[in-house]
């Protein structure tokens, strides 16, 4: 009897020490893959105050990302990935770009994040 109490006490206390009993949800990840001209996927909604994780690859050269308006800003090398965690507190649409010069089609490699209410 004793030891069936003691581990429920230990489980209700796991429980309660535990991120989602406190409310926190884990970070949505998003994966981006970024070859000569594209990301993709090309444009994402995210919702206000939701924390999120980019995680970025390359499938053929040097490629970066840079969104300024949300403080993202990454160089990652062909299969290598960068991991851009932050949370946008702006409801808007943003436009990010290849912040690496990767070839003659550079110039129109774009992204496109709406950030909703």
């Amino acid at each position: 009897m004793k030891s069936r109490l003691t581990i429920k006490l230990l489980s209700l206390c796991a429980l309660a020490a535990s991120p989602l009993a406190a409310g926190d949800q884990a970070p949505r990840v998003i994966t981006i893959t970024a070859q000569r001209f594209l990301f993709s996927p090309n444009e994402i909604t995210l919702k206000k105050g939701e924390e999120v994780t980019l995680l970025v690859q390359s499938t053929d050269v040097t490629h970066g990302l840079v969104i300024e308006d949300l403080g993202v800003r990454t160089i990652f090398k062909k299969g290598q990935q960068s991991e851009i965690k932050f949370t946008p507190n702006t409801v808007g649409t943003f436009e990010g770009k290849c912040a690496h010069f990767c070839g003659s089609g550079h110039g129109s490699m774009r992204i496109t994040v709406h950030v909703t209410e």
